[in-house]
């Protein structure tokens, strides 16, 4: 499934046996026939690990559990609700932004790119890792979820404490088995305009994050991101 494709050491030598189950490789085969038609997928196959990439095994303190892939031209990287820069940042985002705010007093930035969290620890991993062009969930059932199951079960199977934030009811089930008495398990309603003033809103995940963290020796992330104070940059909402 690898075959071309950079995988972080600590999780290619976590995953391999994962690597080695039949429907990987049938999630390869259906990729490939599907980029034979001409269907267009995002991300691009390099960043298909982007998360783990970013993000090694041992290096671990925060997940973030996101669903699917942007389906939109130049959005999606490999990160859960992280856009390329340039890009006019999402609506979900923008709302994980403003509790941000309110949670830490860290202004907004004007960009979507969340590279410099992954780079901290913080494992920002889609549940299906592909998606064709405007068809949102169209790489749903495919395989992507047994595989980032394993990726979650990697995580919370180790003694370091780790941080796990379940923002809406796909996530939480999700990651049901994660164990609570040695990990922080961190549950509100997604932050989806739809949804975010249901309990998103108020529910200090960033500072928890850190308390807990700090507490167990991890240290803290630092949540600002490069580029928060400038004004310039595409406009947010």
């Amino acid at each position: 499934m690898t075959g071309g494709i950079k995988l972080e050491e600590s999780w290619r030598a976590a995953l391999a046996d994962e690597f080695a189950q039949p429907y990987m490789a049938d999630l390869r085969a259906f990729l490939v026939a599907e980029r034979a038609a001409g269907k267009r997928i995002y991300p691009r196959a390099s960043n298909w690990f982007r998360a783990l990439d970013l993000t090694p095994l041992e290096q671990v303190r925060v997940v973030v559990l996101g669903q699917d892939p942007y389906h939109g031209p130049g959005q999606a990287h490999g990160l859960c609700f992280s856009v390329q820069p340039g890009v006019k940042v999402p609506p979900s985002l923008v709302n994980i932004y403003k509790e941000l705010q309110s949670d830490l007093q860290i202004e907004p930035a004007h960009h979507g790119f969340l590279e410099s969290w992954a780079k901290q620890g913080v494992l920002l991993l889609n549940s299906v890792l592909t998606v064709e062009e405007a068809r949102a969930a169209s790489h749903a059932g495919r395989g992507w979820e047994r595989f980032t199951d394993a990726v979650i079960r990697r995580v919370a199977e180790r003694d370091l404490p780790t941080v796990f934030m379940l923002w809406g009811s796909y996530a939480q089930k999700k990651a049901a088995f994660v164990d609570g008495s040695r990990h922080l398990v961190l549950k509100s309603v997604h932050p989806s305009p739809l949804s975010a003033y249901g309990g998103f809103f108020g529910s200090k995940p960033f500072s928890q994050a850190n308390t807990f963290l700090e507490a167990r020796g991890r240290g803290v992330v630092d949540w600002r991101l490069p580029g928060a104070d400038r004004a310039e940059g595409p406009a947010v909402g």
